[in-house]
Formats: structure tokens, sequence, C-alpha cells
């Protein structure tokens, strides 16, 4: 287990580093600091909400921290700090009941972080109720969802670190989901709904478990998704599911496994474009770009980014893989315009 220090700051200099915390945080409650941590994890017992949390990271020595939480969410990618000079960061994070999957154990209450990292340094840490923050929540599978254990991960797990504060991930996404099951378990589409607010994204990714749904239902149901989103006021962002690692002898990936086509013959991601060209809808195309992506690595070089050195897996992604759709997602919502640039660079 690695260790870090968390150094006692005077006053002063809280104010000069951390402008952005006061003593006292709105909603009449306190904020909550580095008293709450001890070896590489914090807790903060803070109810069910959406946190802002702003880091002093660095110390006398050069060091390199990352920070996660909850459910193995990446919240601040690896960061480099030379010899005495500390940098301040500051994130947003969704606290939540359960704290991963919908369909999984509760977790633990509040709200946890764990500092790691190559060298890991945590000078100071505040915790506050977020004032301002919008959600990016996530309707998917286990392509996207908060993945409970290694070598696992969903791009959804790992989609906060690119974000800038302000913006909050809430994943809802669920192992072995379908369209059809996300819409009947009262625990996934019944729950998200209610939470959606004006100007909230919801990104849906639904398509690797419809292996038997047919076009007319896929279709009927992501525009049930489409139309309960844009009643609560929030904006639908439809998702072509990430491409399984299944190439074809020439090296590429034209084949029915690879692009979500199903054993009727329903063309995932077409009917995913198709109802957001009808009904205008942003549409993020991840088939496309994992497609390219993973065929530009090859056989070989590809088997990194999904788990086929662990589980001989050609489905689920690694943290490494993960990390890297996740970027892809992070670059459409930008050049789209559905969410500010934020962290240009991860790792």
């Amino acid at each position: 287990m690695r260790r870090f220090t968390v150094a006692a700051l005077t006053a002063a200099a809280l104010g000069t580093v951390l402008s952005a915390a006061p003593a006292q945080a709105h909603h009449g409650r306190p904020t909550l600091g580095p008293e709450n941590c001890a070896a590489n994890a914090c807790h903060f017992d803070v109810p069910a909400g959406t946190y802002d949390v702003t880091v002093r990271l660095g110390g006398d020595s050069a060091a390199s921290t990352r920070i996660t939480g909850e459910t193995r969410r990446a919240l601040l990618p690896e960061t480099a700090t030379a010899a005495g000079e500390p940098v301040v960061r500051s994130f947003t994070v969704n606290v939540r009941t359960p704290e991963g999957e919908p369909t999984g154990p509760d977790g633990t209450p509040g709200l946890d972080l764990v500092i790691g990292g190559s060298a890991p340094a945590l000078a100071d840490i505040r915790v506050a109720p977020a004032k301002r923050a919008r959600q990016i929540f996530l309707v998917g599978d286990s392509t996207v969802c908060d993945q409970p254990g290694d070598p696992y991960s969903g791009w959804g797990q790992q989609l906060p670190q690119y974000l800038r504060k302000g913006l909050s991930v809430a994943n809802h996404a669920d192992s072995g989901e379908s369209t059809v099951s996300y819409l009947a378990d009262s625990r996934l589409w019944d729950t998200v709904q209610p939470r959606i607010r004006r100007g909230d994204l919801v990104l849906i990714q639904l398509a690797h478990n419809d292996k038997q749904t047919d076009e007319a239902t896929y279709r009927a149901n992501l525009e049930t998704l489409v139309a309960g989103v844009r009643e609560k006021g929030g904006r639908p962002v439809l998702v072509t599911p990430i491409v399984r690692r299944w190439f074809n002898a020439d090296g590429t990936l034209d084949n029915n496994t690879a692009l979500l086509v199903n054993g009727l013959g329903v063309d995932h991601p077409a009917v995913t474009r198709s109802v957001a060209a009808a009904h205008d809808v942003p549409l993020i195309d991840l088939t496309a770009r994992t497609k390219t992506l993973v065929e530009s690595l090859g056989p070989e070089a590809s088997k990194a980014l999904y788990l086929y050195n662990e589980k001989r897996d050609n489905t689920h992604t690694s943290v490494h893989g993960a990390t890297v759709y996740a970027g892809l997602v992070r670059d459409e919502l930008v050049a789209q315009g559905l969410v500010p640039a934020g962290r240009t660079r991860v790792g």
C-alpha cells in the first residue's frame, strides 16, 4: 500500500491556494478536509448528492498522484508535480446508492476516495456540496458501467477524469442489460428518469445484449428513451456501441460479430444512427471510431484495449481500453459543443 503525505497547512496558505474552498460551504454544510483521510484513503460521511472536491497535490519532492473513488471511478488523472511546486485541481463527483451498478450492492455510504499514482502526494483536500453541477447520466451495459473489480472497466468508469469541475458523471449503466431489460427494470430507467433535470445530458449506449431484439422493438425502445429524457428537459445523446475485437483474415472488422449485427440481422449501429437522424438527437458514432482505432492497431496491439490477454475476452475493455474509449467520447462531446473542453490529456 503506497503512502502519501497530508500536510497541515496554515490558514493563510489555504486562503492562497484553495480560495475556491471556503471554510463554510453553502447549504449550511461545513467544508470537509484532510482530517477525513488516513493511509491512502479518504472517507467523507456525506449523504447522496453531488460534491466538488478540491485537492492540493505535491510536496518537497517530485510526485505523481491520481485519484479514484467510489466503485473504481477515475476522477483525477495521474498528475505530476515538481519538487516544491504544488498544484491545485478540482473535480465534481456523484455520490449515490448503489454506488456502482444499479443492480449491484449498495456499497459504502458517503464519499470514498483512493489516493494513488506512482509517487502520490496529497497536501490538502476539501469537499463541499456542488453549487452548480450539470449531470451527465449514462444509460448502458457492461461496456459502459462502473465495473466492480479488476481487470474489467467500462468507458463510463473512466470518463470523469476527462471532465472539468461542474460536470458530474452519474453512471447508471448495468451489466447484461438490453434496451428491453433497461426499460423493464424499476432499478434502471424508472430510477434514472426522475433524476434528470433541465440541461442534463443523457448518453445512451445499449446494443450488446439486444441479441434477440427485432428491429422494430429496438428502434421503439431507443425512441422511448429519447422521449423520456426530453420529457424531463434533458438532452439525449445516442451512442453507437463499441466494436467487438473480431478480426477478419484481412485485418478488418467488417463482420456481424464485430459490428453488432444481431442474430436476427438487426444492425444496431445503423438503427441508432437512423433514430438519431429522425429525431434530431446528437450522435456519438463510437462504433465507427472504435473500429478505426482497433483496425489501425491490428490484431496484436489491439489486444491491450480488451481483456484478450487476461480472459480471452474480445468484448469487454481493460482499464487502458476503457480510458482510451472514454477519451473518444469526451472528444465527441466537446466537438459537438455538448460540454466545454476540460482536461485534454490523461496518462
